[in-house]
């Protein structure tokens, strides 16, 4: 039996853990908004969550979530949420419930019904694994996702992206593009944009500054999404 084709969306990844994923792709939501798109964010896995009356809540998940056009089920947003801080395999071992992709595809399929695009934040870096087999790259292959990289702009960043956006290729996604996010006082953060800039192969989406309040439409101003546009991308 054929599958029906997948909704349009991208998968926001990072070159490490805190370099401002949510920021940027909640951002990305809002600028997409502006353009005139029905847009939803997405968060499938997610540790490090709060107990309250609803269940289990995620501030990435719920950042995304208050960004989108709707609001929809937060189960849907955010299908594999845990409590403990920690890996995201680690806490699905400790809780006794494995992480899914055929749950997340689901999930995913829900969220695209009315909407133009969704936006799909990962958790920590592209080889963060899900369980003894999978990892995160594994939920943009599951997703057939072109991938938008966040890039920390402080010392060691030029490293970590290289062999990041390697990574991508090599998993066979499309980088789509990269946003460079000043998320330390680097003297020679210019320096390493440029040099990011002749070397990752795929456009520079916007420099985020450091910004004393962040929100989504703030971040929104900085970021060029044309690339990210179904109809006007190779999407």
């Amino acid at each position: 039996m054929t599958r029906s084709p997948l909704p349009a969306g991208i998968f926001v990844t990072g070159t490490d853990t805190e370099v401002g994923k949510t920021v940027v792709a909640a951002g990305l939501v809002s600028a997409l908004r502006a353009r005139g798109l029905r847009v939803q964010g997405m968060k499938p896995v997610a540790s490090g969550c709060v107990r309250t009356e609803h269940g289990l809540r995620n501030d990435d998940a719920v950042s995304l979530s208050a960004a989108s056009t709707a609001r929809r089920e937060y189960d849907l947003v955010n299908p594999f949420a845990y409590e403990p801080a920690i890996a995201p395999h680690l806490a699905a071992a400790r809780s006794g419930r494995p992480i899914r992709l055929e749950t997340m595809e689901l999930a995913y399929r829900e969220l695209g019904v009315g909407t133009d695009l969704i936006v799909v934040e990962g958790a920590g870096g592209w080889r963060v694994p899900l369980d003894e087999r999978h990892t995160m790259a594994d939920i943009a292959a599951r997703l057939s996702l072109p991938v938008v990289l966040v890039v920390g702009i402080r010392l060691g960043c030029i490293n970590h992206a290289l062999l990041t956006a390697e990574a991508v290729v090599a998993d066979g996604r499309r980088l789509l593009g990269w946003v460079a996010n000043r998320i330390a006082d680097d003297p020679l953060a210019a320096e390493q944009i440029d040099t990011l800039r002749g070397r990752l192969g795929a456009p520079l989406l916007g420099i985020v500054p450091r910004l004393s309040h962040v929100d989504a439409a703030q971040v929104a101003d900085y970021l060029d999404v044309t690339p990210v546009i179904p109809g006007e991308s190779d999407l």
